[in-house]
């Protein structure tokens, strides 16, 4: 019988907790905001020179936030978890 746990570990991705998702969300969501705002909300050029900041604002966060979860997509976080000790005793002692 082969001994399967000498030095291996398992490995997988951050996943949700990936902070690259939680970050490219909030940016989602407020670049959502803005952009209805832009379209919907009240119209003060005179601000900004003519242009509709919040819509412009708004479709750069949508932009920013989808290359956030396509990069935690397209390269994820890998953790190493160790195995248990075959012997049923502690890494520290």
């Amino acid at each position: 019988m082969t001994d399967t746990s000498t030095t291996s570990s398992r490995k997988h991705t951050a996943g949700a907790l990936d902070i690259r998702n939680i970050i490219g969300g909030l940016i989602g969501v407020y670049g959502v905001i803005l952009t209805l705002m832009g379209i919907f909300g009240d119209k003060e050029g005179d601000k900004t020179g003519g242009v509709n900041a919040n819509l412009w604002a708004g479709i750069v966060m949508i932009v920013i936030g989808a290359g956030f979860l396509i990069w935690a997509r397209l390269r994820p976080v890998v953790v190493a978890v160790p195995d248990e000790p075959a012997d049923g005793q502690d890494s520290a002692g």
